[in-house]
């Protein structure tokens, strides 16, 4: 086994990358964040004015027309903008979509700010994440990095955009690895930590030190952990729920809507309206509602009322196309579900009230974790952005639950069935081309122990290196595989799914 110096300074060049690309995404996603808020107070005191003097709804339609029709104009430029942006950047990694990373980059930092900041139910966090990655492409571009080293820097612009998005670093690694890429390797996971945290560090310097979603909480004792358990059954059948129809919301667009599709935003954004009037904390996101559920002491029936109107309007507004994602509004439809479970209880004298923070933070998570599939990301996500440790095991419990009822109901990770169905309207060009991928071994499998030669590899499968710790090697018939190595394979860009799905059984 060879170990190349060249491959050392190759790694120390790539973490420098991510440096700059963390630099970059932070100073960039933070701008992003800023403007977003500032836009948000404007257009909620503007909302605001309808009460008082009815005639002034005429400059909020006015407005927001305009508003729609900029941001119509940027989605029939650049489609590769629309919605959450996230699928788009794991279709990119997988070597299925691709796209100029400037055109991007602009149009979804205005776009975004536009959408998300007239008050829809839209996250900052899908848009993040790519125009984070759009910047690890652009630094890939200058720098003249290509194949697998391109896709290392897009990752960790993706891992910089979301951890300046929410102040979450460790998270935002795992979530690139565990959600969008779907790989452990080395060189992943250590850049992608650089540049996060790189990131973060912009972004506290703008936001300060205080986590997003801090509130004072006790965490639950073991004794009502059967109430962790039912939260999480909950939580993952409300969360199938929220995937069927999320996957199905852009059909019914096309099928009702008299506009054309890059127009469907002036629907939202309309009806964002009468909300911003009568339901000003409801608006955006969903950081405020959250924040409030702790210390406000809604009744369970306006916790219900709440939760109705953010899950069918963030299904509108994710729905029209507009650049924005479901990050945030996820969490926030897990806040109130807990909010609600936990409040029924405490009526019922069966909880003390106590203990309450700790159900709409444990719902958080749970939903995440179901809809999304990924529930290490939650576990930690939410320890970041609350700001404590003391509810690992509840997060940990409620997200393992949901995961395994949304498991039980059929249900597929939400980003990924969100790129399959973009799949299927829009292919690249040059489909017979070949795109390389990172399998890794793990103990027990068909492949660990066996020569490179003994393996029966899929047609259409090109093993080209294998990463081992810290050294590369070129492999030969005669190279023993053991479990731990990233192998690096090139596969028909065409039969890319299905090759992978034989690979990983391989693997596996």
């Amino acid at each position: 086994m060879q170990i190349h110096e060249s491959y050392k300074l190759s790694q120390i060049k790539i973490i420098f990358s991510g440096v700059i690309i963390g630099a970059l995404a932070g100073s960039t996603v933070s701008m992003f964040r800023w403007s977003i808020q500032h836009l948000m107070v404007l257009m909620q005191r503007l909302y605001g004015q309808v009460a008082d003097h009815p005639w002034t709804i005429i400059g909020c339609l006015a407005v927001n027309v305009t508003i729609g029709l900029i941001v119509a104009f940027l989605l029939k430029q650049q489609p590769d903008i629309k919605g959450s942006g996230i699928p788009q950047v794991e279709g990119q990694l997988l070597g299925d979509l691709d796209y100029q990373w400037w055109p991007v980059l602009w149009r979804k930092f205005v776009g975004g700010i536009l959408a998300i900041g007239s008050g829809l139910y839209l996250g900052r966090e899908g848009p993040s994440i790519q125009l984070g990655s759009t910047l690890g492409q652009g630094v890939a571009l200058i720098t003249k990095q290509v194949g697998l080293d391109r896709q290392v820097l897009i990752s960790a612009g993706a891992a910089a955009g979301l951890s300046a998005a929410f102040n979450a670093p460790i998270a935002s690694t795992l979530f690139v690895l565990e959600e969008i890429y779907h790989n452990f390797s080395t060189n992943i996971w250590v850049v992608s930590l650089t540049s996060a945290i790189t990131s973060d560090m912009v972004a506290m310097d703008v936001f300060g030190m205080k986590p997003v979603l801090y509130m004072k909480s006790t965490p639950l004792p073991i004794k009502y952990f059967g109430w962790v358990v039912f939260l999480g059954l909950v939580l993952g059948v409300l969360g199938r729920g929220y995937q069927l129809i999320i996957l199905r919301v852009g059909r019914w667009y096309q099928k009702f809507s008299r506009l054309p599709a890059w127009l469907n935003g002036l629907i939202p954004l309309v009806l964002v309206i009468p909300l911003g009037v009568v339901f000003p904390q409801l608006l955006g996101g969903g950081s405020v509602i959250i924040l409030k559920l702790n210390a406000a002491g809604y009744p369970v029936a306006i916790l219900i009322l709440y939760f109705i109107i953010r899950f069918v309007f963030s299904m509108f507004s994710y729905g029209s196309g507009l650049p924005g994602g479901i990050f945030l509004p996820i969490l926030c439809l897990g806040g109130l579900i807990g909010a609600i479970v936990g409040q029924s209880a405490i009526n019922l004298n069966l909880l003390n009230a106590t203990y309450f923070s700790s159900f709409i933070i444990m719902g958080m998570a749970g939903y995440f974790a179901a809809i999304s599939k990924a529930p290490f990301t939650a576990i930690l996500l939410i320890t970041e952005m609350v700001g404590t440790l003391t509810h690992l095991l509840g997060l940990a419990t409620v997200s393992l639950v949901a995961y395994g009822a949304l498991d039980l109901l059929g249900g597929q990770p939400v980003y990924h069935s969100m790129l399959q169905q973009l799949l299927h309207v829009k292919r690249t060009t040059g489909q017979s081309q070949t795109v390389p991928i990172m399998i890794t071994i793990f103990s027990g499998s068909a492949m660990a122990g066996k020569m490179v030669s003994e393996v029966k590899w899929p047609t259409g499968t090109l093993l080209t290196n294998i990463q081992r710790g810290d050294t590369e090697t070129i492999p030969s018939g005669h190279t023993v595989l053991r479990w731990g190595d990233t192998l690096v394979i090139n596969v028909s860009a065409q039969n890319r799914i299905q090759l992978i799905q034989q690979l990983n059984t391989l693997a596996k």
